[in-house]
């Protein structure tokens, strides 16, 4: 499969673990580039982050306009007639850049993949359905929009799973990231679930946390 283009930055001179972090619906692979000098990650943590363009298609609550999109949303109610296949085909493209990680020299299990917004639907798919072990999964404004109809897979039962909302979120509401949050308990994971006083973003509290995260879950 032919890898989307992508934005990347590394961390270190020699990475040994890299983050696939997927935009919101309308942005690009620059619109978190800006987030990785903000982590502040220790120097021995030597990390590729590879951020992807989605392709660009119609978008029915938009009129149709042509965007960049990881699939269809039919409805303002986000979780209402989901578009399973443009997530699953979305899902498929991405697991290509795992594919081309691995490839690079990078484990799996060194691997994390992170998405916002629509690009969180499409990194839950991707995460709790590959036959390969993940380092984390790192959900922020989003849905679990395929938990109904998702395989899951083995390898990724033990995935450490981070979910991040808005509490005043008005495109994707914090009632849909703490449903996810009860369907990944109900399944058997351990989610952590962290609400902030924001709406449909990123806050400076959040960055925080998202890099404690990365410490943690590469260098326990």
């Amino acid at each position: 499969m032919t890898l989307l283009p992508a934005v990347e930055r590394v961390v270190g001179e020699h990475p040994d673990a890299a983050c696939i972090w997927l935009h919101g619906l309308g942005a690009d692979g620059n619109d978190f580039a800006p987030i990785v000098p903000q982590l502040r990650l220790p120097a021995h943590l030597s990390i590729r982050f590879i951020f992807p363009h989605a392709p660009e298609r119609p978008v029915t609550v938009n009129g149709g306009l042509v965007m960049p999109a990881w699939y269809d949303i039919a409805e303002m109610e986000i979780d209402r007639r989901v578009d399973i296949a443009g997530i699953v085909d979305s899902a498929e493209m991405i697991r290509a850049f795992i594919d081309r990680e691995r490839e690079r020299g990078i484990a799996s299990h060194r691997i994390l993949i992170a998405g916002f917004s629509q690009g969180g639907a499409v990194a839950y798919h991707v995460a709790l359905s590959d036959p390969r072990r993940l380092a984390g999964l790192l959900v922020m404004s989003t849905y679990f929009a395929t938990a109904e109809v998702i395989d899951l897979h083995e390898a990724n039962r033990a995935i450490p799973v981070e979910v991040h909302h808005g509490r005043f979120d008005p495109v994707v509401p914090e009632r849909l990231g703490q449903e996810a949050v009860t369907r990944l308990t109900e399944l058997g994971y351990v989610p952590t679930y962290r609400r902030y006083p924001m709406e449909h973003g990123v806050c400076p509290e959040q960055i925080d946390h998202v890099s404690q995260w990365f410490r943690t879950v590469l260098d326990p």
